[in-house]
């Protein structure tokens, strides 16, 4: 067994230099504070929230994004999710989750159990999948009908229906006339605003997701108010300069995830600064090479992931600017400096140094890891949060 999950609580009390590697960290006042900050904008705008809880996938941090039940509604990308937030419905502070996929035969019947314990919505972004719905209802004798959001595809070509394509009025025509679903809403994803390099860049994607579910709702029969769901954390992070203007009939509500720990990505965007960053991996040089000025470290593709943003590399030495992990195999990671290196790597760095290596794309680097030691203000860690695992 990994001596990290078998004994991560005799490390409380401990800095995080003393962590084994590689570790995942997580700054909880930092935590806290892009929180409170997302939070705020939510009450400054007067909409409803919907938390995403795919980042960091834990009881305690769902609990803060909730605001310990002040807002009451969860988003998951697995149904493993699901499972692992229904002591906070037992506690009555969590209300409805919408399964954030397209619902599929695979998970359905799991979502039918769940839903005796939670509330479930499901998406929608295809016929087939009202004819699933359907057939489930049957063959269980129920009567009821489930919630769903349709889908749209405001232009990150991952899943949803297209914004005014003729599937999109078919498919809303369809599911008005279906008894096995009643649609609430529209749900889309700017996953394609991560590539935005500017707070304008991050509002116009804002824009075109709401004028967009404000399209499709026209195409509904249906006169009782729409949600119309919207958000990718760096869009959520310039909704105090929306400014559309919103039919009555029509109920804002913004979902995100990443914001409690923000990446490089997310600074890649402007929409968050390095300082908010509240995870990162910690990591051991195991070698250094002078001949080419390099040093590796015992973090790789599995606890980096693979994925880029403006930052160059993988991840960026925290405390060392310039130097930053160039290469990447699955547990080796190769840390060069951008351009002529000031100082040769020998005088940066030694062997059995600990290092803090930022996160490129945190959901992804989280999923490899089975605990994550959550320190103070003082880098001394304060507790560990253990996260549900698989799908």
């Amino acid at each position: 067994m990994d001596y990290s999950l078998e004994h991560h609580r005799d490390y409380i009390g401990q800095p995080a230099s003393s962590l084994p590697t590689p570790s995942l960290v997580v700054s909880l006042p930092i935590l806290k504070d892009n929180i409170k900050r997302l939070h705020d904008d939510v009450e400054a705008m007067g909409i409803g929230f919907r938390a995403h809880v795919k980042t960091l996938k834990t009881l305690e941090v769902s609990r803060l994004m909730l605001g310990n039940g002040k807002y009451r509604k969860a988003i998951t990308s697995t149904v493993a999710e699901i499972r692992g937030l229904l002591p906070l419905a037992k506690e009555g502070l969590l209300d409805e989750v919408l399964y954030g996929l397209p619902v599929n035969s695979g998970a359905l019947p799991e979502l039918i159990r769940l839903s005796k314990f939670v509330k479930i919505q499901l998406l929608i972004d295809h016929e087939k999948q009202l004819e699933l719905l359907s057939k489930a209802i049957r063959e269980a004798d129920a009567q009821r009908s489930w919630e769903v959001f349709i889908k749209l595809d405001v232009g990150s070509k991952r899943a949803g229906v297209p914004i005014g394509s003729d599937r999109l009025k078919k498919l809303v025509r369809q599911t008005d006339e279906s008894p096995a679903v009643e649609l609430i809403g529209f749900y889309c994803h700017a996953g394609h605003s991560y590539a935005g390099r500017s707070e304008e860049e991050a509002i116009k994607t804002l824009h075109v997701e709401v004028s967009g579910v404000c399209e499709a709702r026209r195409h509904s029969s249906s006169n009782a108010p729409l949600i119309v769901s919207v958000g990718a954390t760096p869009t959520a992070h310039a909704i105090r300069q929306l400014r559309a203007e919103l039919p009555g009939d029509v109920k804002l509500e913004l979902h995100a995830g990443n914001f409690p720990v923000n990446d490089q990505q997310q600074v890649s965007t402007k929409m968050a600064t390095l300082e908010q960053q509240a995870a990162r991996v910690c990591a051991e040089v195991v070698s250094t090479y002078p001949e080419r000025n390099e040093a590796l470290v015992n973090a790789g593709t599995i606890a980096l992931t693979k994925e880029a943003s403006a930052f160059a590399g993988f991840g960026d030495v925290v405390g060392k600017p310039g130097w930053f992990v160039a290469r990447i195999t699955q547990e080796h990671g190769i840390v060069t400096y951008a351009g002529d290196a000031p100082k040769p790597v020998e005088e940066v760095f030694t062997v059995g140094d600990k290092v803090f290596l930022h996160c490129q794309h945190v959901c992804i680097t989280a999923a490899a890891f089975y605990v994550y030691y959550v320190v103070d203000e003082n880098d001394i860690v304060v507790d560990t949060w253990v996260p549900w695992k698989g799908w």
